[in-house]
């Protein structure tokens, strides 16, 4: 049996393949963070990653945002020839994922299109690539302006489930610039049928009009059929002060979402170090919070 994520060495949690990774995470009871940061970005601190700063104050999961797959930019990283997961790996402890946007030519956009390279864009050849350097998830998702809608990350899961053998998360934290509902539950459901591992939803406080009701429902479904649910907040406000980042945290997971994202709007690519340790101890104490950020990586 698998050991819950609030509980294992690095050892242990970099080795774990993807259901066991989703099984670790739903053993820690909605108490997991995900960190998100703009991988090519000059670094908050200069002398150490994003990936590893966002590790030292909390974070179980880290994200990598802006990186192009066929020519992926970490930095603070150095030289690794190819070898960024396993560096990462190696730093941190922690699963590393990477977005992937499923950017959609027919969407009905509400704003000018951000245009982004294909490496950046989720298609076959990318996929087929983060297979290749060895990343733990994927993020199917939008960043703001880039046309990504619900239909394409549907269709992209179904493509992922057969190229990539990580976690699949998938689902919108913001409309993307489409005028569309960010998120329902017949996108729930039909992202679980395309093979969604982890449903993502947007945080409370952070969409206007998404209600705690309406979150609470999409993870009934999702939990239904054996999916989970990750928060994000993507709108900026992970930057807020911290006393916003706590009320938000305690909401979500009294509609009881398994991980909660906070995202990348703050210097240097990253959020405040400080709201992801606040984060951290609304969700989880700071009993749990110390054993994550004081256990050695070499475990």
């Amino acid at each position: 049996m698998v050991k819950r994520f609030l509980s294992a060495e690095a050892s242990e949690i970099v080795a774990m393949s993807a259901s066991e990774l989703k099984q670790s995470i739903k053993a820690s009871e909605g108490r997991i963070i995900l960190s998100e940061n703009v991988a090519p970005r000059e670094p908050y601190i200069a002398e150490c990653t994003n990936a590893e700063m966002a590790r030292a104050f909390g974070a179980d999961l880290i994200l990598l945002n802006g990186l192009d797959v066929f020519e992926p930019v970490v930095a603070g990283l150095g030289e690794c020839h190819g070898a960024i997961v396993e560096r990462l790996h190696h730093l941190t402890g922690r699963p590393i994922g990477v977005n992937l946007e499923p950017v959609d030519s027919t969407a009905d956009m509400m704003n000018e299109t951000l245009i982004i390279s294909r490496g950046r864009q989720a298609h076959l050849e990318t996929l087929q690539e983060i297979e290749r350097l060895g990343f733990d998830f994927v993020c199917l998702t939008g960043n703001p302006g880039t046309g990504v809608t619900n239909a394409a990350i549907i269709e992209t899961v179904r493509l992922a489930k057969q190229h990539f053998s990580g976690l699949i998360i998938a689902g919108k934290m913001h409309a993307a610039g489409v005028d569309e509902p960010v998120a329902d539950l017949k996108v729930v459901e039909a992202l679980i049928d395309a093979g969604a591992d982890v449903i993502l939803a947007p945080s409370i406080g952070s969409v206007p009009g998404f209600q705690a009701v309406e979150l609470t429902e999409m993870v009934k479904t999702a939990h239904r059929q054996g999916a989970l649910v990750m928060t994000a907040i993507g709108t900026s406000q992970e930057s807020s002060e911290p006393e916003t980042i706590r009320y938000m945290a305690i909401q979500n997971k009294i509609c009881g979402v398994d991980i909660q994202h906070i995202g990348d709007a703050g210097y240097g690519g990253l959020a405040p170090v400080e709201n992801i340790f606040t984060m951290s101890k609304a969700i989880r104490g700071q009993r749990h919070t110390l054993a994550m950020i004081g256990r050695s990586i070499n475990r």
